[in-house]
């Protein structure tokens, strides 16, 4: 019975980190269409059918590494406290990008919350390591993910954001006229 049960938690932790990304993959399927459509993107990114594909199994291997954790280190009470508080600070992280780029279209904003994300995935990810080898190697492609996301979001923000010309460039553009 004790691996039935097992079973479920390690279900639980998995499932945990797809509630958010199914309800910011509604938030994004929405905007698609529309706004995002209209972005310059880099020649780099990747076509959109790829993104759920690897948010799920990014979710998936999150999921089961903070079951590990939550194992190895006694739960919330034991050593695995601050790697699991981590783990939750991320989480939040990563399920807030979405709502900052797709529902509020903010350019800049998504790409200063991209690089916390990332920072705070890089902590987690030390964190688990040091609890559960394991669990510290599954968060190395959500790192770099995320780290190709952070690059990603700072390029959509510089392409679809008006460059303001400086004096100099001005004057120049005067003189040649």
């Amino acid at each position: 019975m004790e691996g039935k049960g097992e079973l479920v938690k390690i279900v639980g932790a998995v499932l945990l980190p797809q509630v958010g990304g199914y309800v910011n993959g509604k938030l994004t399927r929405n905007e698609i269409p529309g706004w995002y459509n209209q972005l310059k993107f880099p020649s780099f990114r990747p076509p959109n059918w790829l993104f759920g594909p690897v948010w799920l199994s990014l979710y998936t291997g999150m999921g089961y590494a903070s079951y590990l954790v939550w194992k190895t280190g006694g739960g919330f009470g034991g050593p695995a406290r601050i790697p699991l508080m981590l783990y939750g600070t991320q989480l939040a992280l990563n399920w807030a990008w979405t709502p900052i780029f797709f529902g509020m279209h903010q350019l800049k904003w998504s790409a200063v919350e991209i690089v916390a994300l990332t920072s705070s995935v890089a902590a987690t990810g030390v964190a688990f390591y040091n609890l559960n080898k394991l669990a510290g190697y599954l968060f190395i492609p959500y790192f770099a993910w995320c780290a190709f996301a952070s690059v990603l979001n700072y390029s959509i923000y510089k392409l679809n954001t008006p460059s303001t010309a400086t004096i100099e460039e001005v004057t120049d553009e005067s003189k040649q006229k």
